[in-house]
């Protein structure tokens, strides 16, 4: 859970940064790639990082405003990559405007009487949850995949 707004902005930034870097890794001719068929792909998994801040944003009581049609996965992950950017972006303005106190008090979410702090931390743990399972589908594809908390095997042989 977080206490206090800066603590969020600030892991934040380093993980928007990293997914960022995962998705970017992620080419339009591999993005169909999925563990097994019928499973996420890449470039749905790319999509749904893009859009779910949206949905923990407004679990906190804040809006985001985006001109991208959250509704619709784009067909390029250029696309997606700059609606994430924009996304994220947003989440941070909006969340600056939260108090420390305002983390700590409990609103309705999914069903749930939980802490604001808690639902932004559970958007975090959300974005390295699926950035995980999209460094594996990268490999599989035989992208590279980007260093995330430390350096991938070609970058260590590199």
């Amino acid at each position: 859970m977080y206490r206090t707004v800066n603590d969020f902005l600030q892991e934040w930034q380093e993980e928007a940064d990293l997914t960022k870097s995962v998705i970017s890794a992620v080419t339009d001719e591999k993005k169909n790639q999925a563990i097994a068929e019928g499973h996420n792909t890449l470039s749905w998994l790319s999509w749904h990082l893009a859009t779910t801040p949206a949905f923990f944003a407004g679990g906190v009581g804040l809006a985001l405003h985006i001109s991208a049609d959250l509704s619709n996965e784009p067909p390029s992950i250029k696309e997606i990559v700059e609606t994430y950017e924009a996304v994220t972006a947003e989440l941070a303005k909006q969340a600056s405007s939260l108090s420390d106190e305002a983390l700590e008090e409990q609103v309705d979410f999914i069903g749930t009487k939980v802490a604001r702090g808690v639902i932004l931390r559970k958007l975090v743990n959300h974005q390295i949850h699926h950035r995980g399972q999209m460094t594996v589908l990268l490999r599989q594809a035989g992208l590279t995949v980007p260093g995330v908390y430390g350096p991938t095997k070609e970058q260590q042989l590199g």
